[in-house]
């Protein structure tokens, strides 16, 4: 049998070991360049000693010697010397996706796994025919959500390095290139790698708000922009490929954005960023519209006489004469008996207008989409379908998707900030500690608009006034579509909801029928609030106010899920569980009460927050939860490997909708057997639960986590606007933010947030006597099957032995603590193993085992350097900067290597 340090490349992946050897070459070059050849000779005696280490199951120690007290300027040369290694690596591999894709489509059989043609087919062979899956179109929602959470630790400038590096290789993909055309990719590929090793991985100073907007902006506007056609020309062909015929095609796709609009222990978001964000993104997009349209104008200069037009063209062109006769009067007279170049001048005019805020602009995206389509149905009409019409439909299909807002807005705010609010508004030092029901009875008549809350002066009440005036004028300004959900983090019961109602009323978001028209979701996020989310949901739909707030909203409640705080709180078995179990309960609930929910889910880019592939999420989420509407959050690192290069962000675009259509149209089967598994998962989940609140709240852990990984350099890092923290607020776990948690510990390569408590929770499933429903689970039961495949993953690219390292930092706290981390570790590997059938961890994802294995060698001693100089920095009092910022490159560097990391 084999394992992973003796796996081969598969047939289809030569050229990926081609292009890794290649690359890997280029970065030898350039480092001989740029430092000297001796200096390369020392990284490649490091890397060999690394193999050997891994090769020969040695401890982390044989590369101690190696790297123990280097001078800060060697160690940081080593460090970014690794993390150029499997920069490239990542670039390759990233590629290879684009070549395999490719290879596909060339070969003419069978359609890629997981895309639309393949979901279109998959549904064909389970009985559903062109009618029924063309009626579920317009009920098809999905909605990616760009937050800036800090886990992306690559500055602007390096991605977009890594662009023109990605490009140079996607070049030389078809074969057609001329030696002189391969030669010019490679010294492409050579300036982009050497420019960026010339470039500081990180920024010295932390990004604001309008950063994290413009690193956002970037992949919806240069990269999603571009591919939405073509994901809806990929859907119409994948029709025809399998029916023979396409449907009018509606709109599937829109995204959302949290930047700018995240107030959630952020003092940097408020009422100003809001608006500005809104701005902003407004006229990215129409500017992006009125460059398409000056595209289009050289295009489409068919001339009367030659070609026909339908007379609709030429009577807009008289009306728009007639309304902005100071645009009609500025078009070329050489230009009079082209109508589309004519109607195109006077479409810009107007949209010039729109983005200027001036009179003649358009009302909204609806009137700039009927001005396409009046071409577009022209062009269809009079033998233009070849003259234009595949261009002009491209521009429809931006409008329909971005609109004028580019990215629906969410706020988001914690639900202790509006409860100290609404106790100043009423003079109540009482008020956190009556009860909900308390609560909720005396908020009934500020909710529902019977007499206005109380004004109050103190620091929180102007600010959530100024939000709330905010979200009012921008839905004046920008539509309705324009914003997303009002977001509750840390919602624990309906007084929660009706004090956001009753404080949107003061702030006078409110329409003509006396209504709040805003979607208020609940963030579900700890164990308890998930068990306890049915219930809540319940209680909430009862309240008279809210169910006709609701009624207004069409009846359908969003309800956010939290992957990140559940799994800090209670591990990641009880998370996992937690959210399985209470999305059936709240469909339940739902369907009780006569509405319909969409779940949001927050989900981040590690596996013990959420993090992992859309399509098996999708498959192992409950029947009937998913119902045509996908909204998940994408973050960090996540954005840029699902949407950093166009053909890989139409390929995510294409899983997330083939998933969508599939569990959707064709759920899986009632399972009768479900309910005994159930019983045996809230078994697991209880016990592992008990094992890892157990360890985490232990005495003592909170010191051995701050000592054991590098949580101190991750807090001084500038990843991100938001502290690591909610403000005012102590060091205690409860406290930390769930990302710089589970970094930290994916930082010292043990991963605790993603494994620990797993095997304690099968263990005790097992000693109850369900070890043949365990297996029978594994094998049938795709939410079980998903759960050990992720731990799996979480196993492969942790190193317990590394983990050691970083734990020996903590001093005598290591032999309290790291024996129950190894023990643990053992359980859960073993029974991981034993219940998926397998002798190794990934043996069934051979392709990720052996990617894994390309970066140890360059990831491996990034973290036996990290751990040193740790204890470097900290015995110098943590005042040596140098040691910090070479600290900072060691955290760069882990996180590209390792992946998934936040």
């Amino acid at each position: 049998m084999n394992n992973p340090q003796s796996l081969e490349f598969a047939a289809p992946d030569i050229p990926l070991r081609e292009d890794v050897r290649k690359l890997g070459a280029l970065v030898g070059d350039m480092l001989a360049e740029q430092v000297s050849p001796e200096f390369l000779a020392e990284v490649e005696r490091v890397r060999t000693a690394a193999i050997a280490r891994r090769q020969g199951n040695e401890p982390p120690q044989s590369l101690a010697g190696l790297l123990a007290d280097l001078p800060p300027h060697r160690a940081e040369a080593l460090i970014r010397a690794f993390s150029a290694y499997f920069q490239v690596v990542n670039i390759a591999e990233r590629v290879h996706r684009i070549r395999r894709r490719r290879d596909y489509q060339r070969q003419g059989g069978a359609p890629q796994p997981e895309g639309v043609h393949a979901s279109l087919l998959q549904l064909q062979a389970e009985g559903a025919d062109f009618d029924e899956v063309a009626a579920w179109l317009p009920r098809i929602d999905i909605e990616p959500v760009f937050t800036a959470h800090p886990t992306e630790a690559v500055r602007r400038a390096l991605l977009e390095k890594e662009q023109l590096m990605v490009a140079s290789l996607v070049n030389g993909l078809d074969g057609g290139r001329t030696p002189g055309e391969r030669a010019t990719d490679i010294e492409r590929f050579r300036m982009a790698l050497t420019s960026a090793w010339q470039t500081a991985d990180s920024s010295p100073v932390r990004p604001g708000v309008e950063d994290e907007r413009e690193h956002v902006g970037f992949y919806v506007t240069e990269v999603l922009y571009r591919v939405m056609p073509v994901f809806y020309e990929t859907l119409e062909t994948a029709f025809r490929e399998t029916w023979g015929k396409a449907p009018e095609i509606p709109r599937l796709l829109r995204f959302g954005t949290w930047v700018g609009g995240d107030m959630d222990g952020n003092p940097n978001v408020d009422a100003t960023t809001i608006a500005e964000t809104l701005r902003a993104q407004r006229r990215s997009i129409l500017k992006k519209y009125l460059k398409e349209l000056g595209q289009l104008a050289t295009l489409l200069s068919q001339s009367l006489g030659v070609a026909t037009v339908s007379p609709q063209v030429l009577q807009r062109i008289e009306e728009y004469r007639a309304r902005l006769p100071e645009a009609a009067a500025r078009s070329r007279p050489r230009h009079g008996d082209q109508p589309y170049r004519l109607l195109n001048d006077l479409m810009r005019a107007r949209l010039k207008a729109t983005l200027e805020g001036t009179a003649g602009g358009y009302a909204g995206p609806e009137e700039l989409a009927a001005d396409i389509e009046l071409i577009l149905h022209s062009l269809e009409a009079n033998k233009g379908i070849h003259a234009g019409w595949f261009a002009v439909r491209r521009l429809l299909w931006r409008v329909r998707s971005f609109g004028f807002h580019l990215a629906r807005l969410d706020v988001r705010q914690e639900s202790s900030v509006h409860a100290r609010a609404v106790a100043a508004a009423l003079g109540d030092a009482q008020w956190e500690g009556r009860n909900a029901v308390e609560r909720a009875a005396l908020l009934g008549p500020y909710a529902g608009g019977e007499k206005p809350l109380p004004a109050s002066q103190d620091e929180g009440n102007p600010r959530l006034d100024a939000v709330f005036a905010a979200l009012a004028e921008a839905r004046h300004l920008h539509g309705a579509d324009a914003l997303g959900a009002y977001i509750i983090s840390m919602a624990h019961d309906r007084a929660d909801v009706l004090t956001v109602l009753a404080l949107a009323r003061r702030g006078g978001l409110v329409d003509g029928d006396g209504h709040v028209p805003l979607d208020i979701a609940p963030l579900f996020e700890t164990v308890d609030d998930l068990r306890h989310g049915p219930g809540t949901l319940r209680d909430l739909l009862a309240d008279p106010v809210y169910r006709e707030h609701l009624a207004a909203r069409g009846n359908v409640q969003m309800v956010m899920l939290g992957y990140s705080d559940s799994g800090k709180d209670g591990g990641i078995a009880a998370s996992r569980w937690g959210l399985q179990r209470g999305q059936v309960e709240l469909l339940e609930a739902a369907d009780e009460l006569g509405i319909k929910l969409t779940f949001f889910h927050g989900r981040g880019g590690s596996i013990s927050r959420g993090g992992g592939k859309t399509t098996r999420a999708v498959d192992a989420s409950p029947r009937g939860s998913v119902d045509g509407r996908l909204r998940v959050t994408e973050q960090g690192e996540v954005i840029h490997r699902k949407y950093g290069i166009r053909a890989l962000a139409l390929r995510s675009l294409e899983q997330a909708a083939g998933a969508v259509l599939v569990s959707s149209i064709r759920p899986r089967p009632p399972e009768p057997r479900e309910a005994k598994w159930r019983e045996v998962m809230d078994l697991v989940a209880e016990a592992s639960s008990r094992a890892y609140r157990d360890f985490v709240g232990a005495p003592g852990f909170m010191d051995y986590f701050r000592s054991a990984t590098p949580i101190d350099v991750i807090e001084r890092m500038t990843l991100g606007s938001r502290p690591s923290r909610r403000l005012g607020q102590d060091a205690a776990l409860s406290n930390l933010r769930a990302i710089p948690w589970v970094f930290a510990w994916s930082q010292a390569r043990a991963v605790i947030p993603g494994w620990f408590g797993v095997g304690s929770g099968l263990q005790a499933a097992v000693d109850a006597g369900h070890e043949a429903t365990l297996r029978e689970m594994a094998r049938e039961w795709p939410f079980f099957r998903t759960f050990l495949d992720d731990i799996s993953m979480v196993l492969a690219k942790g190193d317990i032995s590394i983990a050691e390292m970083f734990s020996r930092l903590s001093g005598p706290l290591h032999d309290t603590f790291f024996p129950r981390v190894q023990g643990e570790y053992a359980t859960t590997r073993d029974w991981v193993l034993s219940l998926g059938g397998n002798e190794w961890l990934l043996q069934n994802d051979q392709r990720l085992a052996l990617s894994i294995r390309l970066r140890n060698p360059y990831v491996d001693p990034i973290s036996v350097m990290q751990a040193d100089l740790l204890k470097r920095w900290r015995e110098s009092g943590r005042e040596d900067d140098e040691l910090l910022r070479v600290l900072v490159a060691t955290v760069n560097g882990v996180s590209q290597g390792v992946q998934n990391t936040g």
